[in-house]
């Protein structure tokens, strides 16, 4: 068991590298390609990358591999995750990486308090995180004469769009098999993105070909791998190291942004960005029994 929970430990960890990490794949898929077809041909190549589990994986107990359940759940995700995804997509092309992973991290503090128009019931540590949160993406992406970056609006816009996306997934991941409806997701994602590159960009394979290792990275990696790791990794994770260990991802887009793209910080952002990642912490850790499901991906 201890064994176990290390391995997951492990590949979690690698997962927080990947997801933060791809936020920089992302900024600089947008050198060459459009917002709307980067995010469209990433998600395509993620589709394509499960879809030898989809066909391999026995149907959960259901007669039938595809069922109308199944269908509306991955269609109802997949269009929360489009316009998460785009909305974090364009954004960064007027923020910075690092605001944007610490900034899109907030949905582990969005959910709970999305949940309260549900009526679940909401702890002492959920305010006091966001309370730290708050102050810290002040901190971070304030100004001077209070003003914010459009890309740091648009981020924070997403990061609830994650929280409505995270509890669509702990509603139908709960009744159908997750590696279906993350599939079903993704191809959703796909289409609804190719679609508004179509109507609002240019498309030239030239340029494709130019974004081409960007794509591989955010599609491959950070899409069909990242997510298989993790779905493999908290099979037997430990929900506190689960927490802290995905929460690690904003920390992880930071390190990258600094050392791919030369992203730096005021003292000022660096205190910003550790209040973040303190609220983040303290919503999700204190002491009460941590639910899993929270910890969907958001597949940055």
């Amino acid at each position: 068991m201890r064994n176990q929970a290390l391995r997951a430990d492990l590949l979690m960890l690698i997962t927080a590298v990947i997801w933060g990490s791809a936020f920089v794949a992302q900024r600089m898929g947008m050198d060459s390609i459009g917002p709307y077809l980067y995010s469209g041909l990433r998600f395509a190549l993620g589709t394509l990358v499960l879809l030898p589990l989809v066909l391999r994986r026995p149907a959960a107990g259901a007669k039938q591999p595809l069922n109308r359940g199944l269908l509306l759940g991955g269609v109802l995700m997949g269009i929360a995750l489009s316009l998460g995804i785009n909305l974090q997509q364009v954004g960064l092309l007027f923020t910075s990486v690092t605001n944007s992973g610490f900034i899109t991290g907030l949905y582990v503090i969005i959910v709970p308090l999305l949940g309260l128009a549900l009526g679940h019931k909401t702890g002492l540590g959920t305010w006091l995180g966001a309370s730290l949160a708050v102050l810290g993406m002040f901190l971070l992406s304030v100004g001077e004469n209070f003003h914010v970056a459009s890309g740091d609006w648009l981020q924070l816009a997403g990061a609830f769009v994650w929280g409505i996306h995270v509890l669509l997934v702990g509603f139908f991941a709960s009744r159908y098999d997750p590696i279906r409806l993350a599939a079903i997701q993704f191809a959703v994602c796909a289409l609804v993105s190719l679609l508004l590159a179509l109507v609002f960009e240019e498309i030239q394979l030239d340029n494709i070909v130019a974004a081409g290792p960007a794509i591989i990275y955010g599609g491959l990696i950070s899409v069909g791998i990242g997510y298989t790791l993790q779905v493999i990794a908290q099979k037997h994770a430990i929900a506190s190291h689960a927490a802290i260990i995905f929460s690690l991802e904003a920390v992880f887009a930071a390190i990258a942004g600094a050392l791919l793209l030369d992203e730096s910080l005021h003292l000022r952002g660096y205190i910003g960005c550790g209040l973040m990642f303190a609220g983040m912490l303290v919503a999700q850790l204190w002491p009460k029994k941590l639910d899993t499901s929270a910890l969907e991906t958001k597949t940055a």
